[in-house]
């Protein structure tokens, strides 16, 4: 069984930055695509970024230039380093990981950018 546990959310200014981490446990692989995903409040959850072997990544358009997706695999963790924070970041993150029919989900962590 897979388990992810988010970390790193709070409460930002406006044009800061915060380092989500994601550790996973159970069996991952380089076979999982690893994500993160968002949800305000009243909103659909939507994809953040997600990467894949080959550290291939992909970028939601709304946070291309001011987030990275990373990843260690030699402790199976994850990072989201979002800079230039905007209100319209404000939500809670989840962190994701999926394989073939098979997808898991963290608890998530919420982040709030206001002044």
């Amino acid at each position: 069984q897979v388990q992810l546990v988010e970390s790193g959310g709070g409460l930002v200014q406006p044009g800061g930055s915060l380092r989500l981490s994601c550790a996973a446990s159970g069996i991952i692989s380089s076979g999982y695509v690893m994500g993160w995903y968002r949800q305000a409040p009243g909103k659909l959850r939507e994809l953040v970024a997600t990467i894949a072997s080959g550290d291939r990544t992909n970028y939601a358009d709304s946070v291309k230039g001011r987030f990275t997706i990373s990843r260690d695999s030699a402790d199976n963790t994850v990072y989201l380093q979002m800079d230039s924070l905007k209100p319209e970041d404000t939500a809670v993150y989840y962190c994701n990981a999926r394989v073939t029919i098979y997808t898991y989900w963290g608890q998530g962590t919420q982040v709030t950018v206001s002044s």
